[in-house]
């Protein structure tokens, strides 16, 4: 095994640090292998891990807890060096020693830092590639946004520790171009540049390409390339040629030299051009040790050059700091082009703790009190000591403007309508709404609602079409906006609304996200929002205009597969609304669920339909009024009844037009057919399961919508794929037919592309007539 490439300090604090850094290495890799070598595995899975990114961020991270954090710094670390995270926490004492051994076991340490789910301090939840990356740059907008508009949350510097590899997310890119990021000073980020992916060497890194895409963005670069003992190499004599060999080789080779012994080095370094001799001269006199620790000695494991490249963050702009390091540092697979997953045999473990001082019998050791190092210990934890927060409970909301709709409208129109509603009727819940649409607040129907409210910036600009008569949305910017606007890029939309409706975890003053962007681009930005909703992040997502109804769009604005993300999507409600009232109570109570312990997020998939308002035949009887609302938010109401029906038939959103229409032609024919208007089939999923004793949740929706002793033959129909409802006639176990969305669209008029479809009221009556008959 080669040498560990650390090199002792000439003070007590560097040697304290260093015998940190040590101890964070071994113990994050020692997390790994009990959790493979040690630890009963009856399934036989291979448990995994990641010793060599974890050791390649181990000085990285040890620099930065122990001496630059502050408290009111936040810190997104690469999923796979979670366990660095947990050693550092450990050594802070922040995290029992039980859990050492419980590294992505049953309740234990997750696999990813998660704000939710480990038992130590985690700030972002990352483990999707890019998405944790770019979290800190929104959860700084975010921060901003609450100071400007809410309460001081305080500051602090917002870092990203970044793979190199994760620089190849589109994602990533579209956040660091995103207009507002140049002016926010607190971003850090730090790329981890081992030059390796999940399977190979990466042959063109191309580091000078990625410092000019970030400075032409607006970054402050630094780059950290060698330590100090490689540097004081090349300040000697024809030490130049040297440096000017290592930069221009490829990285494969470079990374064989990491796999050479002093010898080989001595053989290989020099290379075949012209300056081989010069560079044979410059090294003759090195012994073996520091030949083959100077190879490896890269910024990105060099304390001093670390501390160095800190101390130069201007927090004027953002700074990504380009930090040069080899995928497992210090262990027996270092630079190996096959180490992302490999395991230390336990032959390796044991030298590796003999080299480190350390038992493997007795693995899990802080530093005693009295030590150097545990002294710098204490002194980071008391630095970055945070008070606990006490979050403010979220304002009340009505449930019930009480306003009925009436003449044509569309779902989407009444999205606007109610937040210049909630203005008026609620109006401290009204501040802590934030809106969020990538280019589409016009087209979206929030012009009222952006008037009222203004743009969020974070400096005020000057509106030069505020006299403009013929100017009907006003685009006022200013740090108190209630509106953001972003490119056209969804990712960063979800990515925004999930820092936002973290705010009341992370500082716990509680913000209403309601993100709204065009239904066919919610599936683009769906892994993001539902990383959010993982982390922690309460919003709510407006998808309009959707499905086949937008007919003359054609199928590349046509959404098919969305009405079942609501249903499916984990700690989301999903609801379609069908009349603009059921828009009002769905946001209401949307909106009453965001900001708090246990709550959630929520989906509205719109229409740009007109529908004529009268049909909803909202009951005048204030007790009934409530009955119906609490039936939209539970997932269905009936909205004809029949004394004996021979059939049932359960539209969705915009199909209620040819639900009803059907019903009629079918009662001509003499056939007796109930309409029941679906407005979440989450909800009615769930009420089954709870029936079942599979969930908890309410199942009084299906006594009251879908009692046994009036079971009938069911025909669901919505502008989305039909598997969303076909699960309805399992309720009762009833004959089925299933209208929907199976194709890509067309365009044209909406009877004609609904005809296409088969979900025209025509094809909604040949279905009930072959069920009956």
């Amino acid at each position: 095994m080669t040498a560990l490439p650390f090199a002792p300090g000439q003070t007590l604090g560097v040697d304290a640090l260093t015998d940190i850094e040590r101890r964070v290495l071994w113990l994050s890799t020692a997390m790994i292998h009990h959790a493979n070598r040690v630890r009963p595995n009856a399934s036989g899975l291979k448990v995994g891990g990641h010793q060599a990114s974890s050791a390649s961020m181990v000085s990285i991270m040890t620099s930065l807890w122990f001496e630059h954090l502050q408290p009111g710094d936040r810190v997104s670390v690469k999923p796979h060096a979670s366990p660095v995270l947990h050693a550092i926490n450990y050594l802070l004492g922040r995290l029992d020693e039980k859990y050492l051994t419980t590294l992505r076991s049953f309740g234990g340490l997750q696999a990813y830092p998660s704000r939710s789910k480990d038992p130590d301090p985690v700030d972002y939840s990352t483990g999707s590639v890019g998405i944790g990356a770019t979290a800190p740059i929104w959860g700084a907008i975010a921060r901003r946004y609450l100071n400007g508009a809410i309460a001081d949350s305080g500051s602090g510097r917002q870092y990203s520790l970044l793979g190199d590899a994760e620089l190849d997310e589109g994602a990533v890119w579209e956040a660091i171009l995103d207009p507002a990021v140049r002016e926010l000073g607190e971003i850090v980020w730090i790329v981890d540049l081992n030059r390796q992916s999940l399977d190979r060497v990466v042959p063109n890194i191309a580091a000078g390409r990625l410092e000019s895409m970030f400075a032409a963005a607006g970054w402050q670069v630094i780059t950290v390339t060698f330590g100090t003992l490689l540097e004081s190499i090349f300040a000697r004599p024809g030490g130049a040629v040297l440096r000017a060999r290592i930069l221009q080789m490829p990285n494969p080779e470079y990374q064989r030299l990491l796999r050479c012994d002093a010898e080989q080095l001595r053989s290989r370094l020099p290379g075949a051009g012209p300056d081989a001799e010069a560079i044979t001269a410059v090294i003759s006199d090195l012994d073996d040790d520091t030949l083959c620790r100077a190879i490896r000695n890269l910024g990105g494991h060099d304390l001093d050059a670390l501390r160095a490249a800190y101390a130069q963050i201007d927090d004027t702009r953002p700074t990504v700091i380009i930090a040069y390091t080899i995928k497992g540092y210090g262990l027996p697979t270092e630079g190996h082009p096959q180490n992302h997953s490999s395991l230390l045999t336990v032959e390796q473990f044991g030298e590796l703790a003999a080299s480190l001082g350390m038992n493997p019998e007795r693995p899990w050791q802080r530093f005693g009190p009295d030590t150097p190092a545990g002294r710098l210990c204490a002194a980071a934890a008391a630095r970055m000591h945070r008070d606990d927060l006490a979050p403010i409970p979220p304002p009340p909301l009505p449930v019930d403007i009480g306003r009925t709709p009436s003449g044509t409208s569309t779902t989407q129109a009444a999205l606007g309508r109610t937040l210049l509603d909630v203005t008026r009727e609620a109006p401290e819940a009204a501040r802590r709404i934030v809106t969020v649409s990538p280019d589409v607040s016009s087209s979206t129907n929030l012009a009222g609602w952006l008037n009222k409210v203004g743009v969020w910036s974070p400096s005020e600009r000057h509106d030069w079409f505020a006299d403009d008569a013929e100017t009907i949305m006003h685009w006022r910017e200013k740090p108190t906006g209630q509106h953001m606007e972003l490119g056209i890029a969804e990712v960063n939309l979800v990515g925004l609304m999930g820092e936002l409706g973290a705010t009341w975890s992370r500082w716990g003053q509680p913000l209403f996200p309601i993100g709204v962007l065009y239904d066919p681009f919610v599936e683009r930005a769906l892994e993001p929002w539902s990383y959010g909703i993982y982390a922690g992040g309460q919003s709510i997502l407006v998808g309009t205009p959707a499905g086949v109804s937008l007919a003359p769009e054609g199928g590349a604005h046509q959404s098919v597969k969305t009405p079942s993300i609501g249903l499916e999507q984990p700690g989301c409600v999903g609801y379609e609304p069908a009349f603009a009232i059921e828009v009002e109570w769905m946001l209401l109570e949307s909106i009453s669920r965001l900001g708090r312990p246990g709550g959630s997020s929520s989906y509205l998939r719109l229409s740009t339909r007109p529908v004529d308002q009268t049909l909803a035949a909202v009951p005048t009887d204030p007790a009934a009024r409530d009955r119906r609302r609490r039936q939209v938010l539970a997932g269905a109401y009936t909205l004809r009844s029949c004394v004996r029906p021979a059939i049932m038939l359960a539209g969705m959103g915009a199909m209620i037009t040819e639900t009803l229409q059907a019903a009629e032609r079918l009662g001509v024919l003499g056939i007796a057919a109930e309409v029941v208007c679906i407005t979440s089939p989450g909800r009615i999923f769930e009420a089954m399961q709870a029936r079942r004793g599979l969930a908890e949740a309410p199942s009084w929706i299906l006594d009251q919508v879908f009692p046994a002793d009036r079971a009938a033959p069911i025909v669901t129909v919505v502008d989305g794929h039909p598997h969303t409802l076909a699960f309805l006639s399992t309720i009762n176990r009833v004959p089925a037919a299933s209208l929907g969305v199976t194709s890509f669209g067309q365009s044209g008029d909406l009877d004609d592309v609904y005809r296409y479809h088969q979900i025209d009221a025509d094809s909604i009556v040949r279905a009930a007539l072959d069920l009956v008959e």
